[in-house]
């Protein structure tokens, strides 16, 4: 029984926070091209990206670990927004946005796990350059990190953006 219980969890945080090659942008402070963002939003950002290069925990909330999830309601909470901790929660609250109206302090939602029809991973939007939107979030395989919408493997996950502020 308790080998079961091991190799399920250790399934659900394999598939929970889905994960790509590295793909991290040197992304320093967020910025955008299309217009200013709130400055909350900019200040979520930017508390977000002093994250890059935690490594990955399942539940984690802290600068030892942290999952996708834990990453967003950290940063969002640094501000006094508070938001619910799982991804899924998450895709509930705010604003649903057009891929063209997506800006710095948005949130990205994805469905990593195809056998499952849920979002199970969320990131946010730390830069835009055009052409390109760019995200941090927390992967299994590299911790948290900085990655673009343009990678075929975020791109074909992504299912929804949304905006708190």
């Amino acid at each position: 029984m308790k080998k079961i219980l091991f190799l399920l969890i250790l399934a659900i945080s394999l598939v929970s926070c889905g994960a790509s090659k590295r793909n991290s942008s040197g992304v320093k402070k967020s910025s955008s091209y299309r217009y200013d963002p709130v400055p909350a939003a900019s200040k979520v950002a930017d508390y977000a990206l002093t994250f890059e290069g935690t490594k990955y925990k399942y539940g984690g909330t802290t600068r030892k670990g942290m999952d996708c999830s834990g990453l967003i309601y950290v940063s969002f909470q640094e501000e006094n927004i508070q938001l619910p901790r799982t991804s899924r929660a998450m895709s509930k609250e705010g604003r649903r946005l057009r891929v063209n109206e997506i800006n710095v302090g948005d949130l990205l939602f994805f469905q990593t796990n195809k056998s499952r029809r849920v979002i199970n991973h969320v990131g946010l939007v730390v830069q835009l350059v055009p052409g390109e939107v760019n995200f941090i979030h927390s992967t299994t395989s590299s911790g948290v990190i900085v990655s673009s919408l343009n990678n075929p493997y975020w791109n074909k996950a992504f299912v929804m953006a949304r905006r708190i502020f």
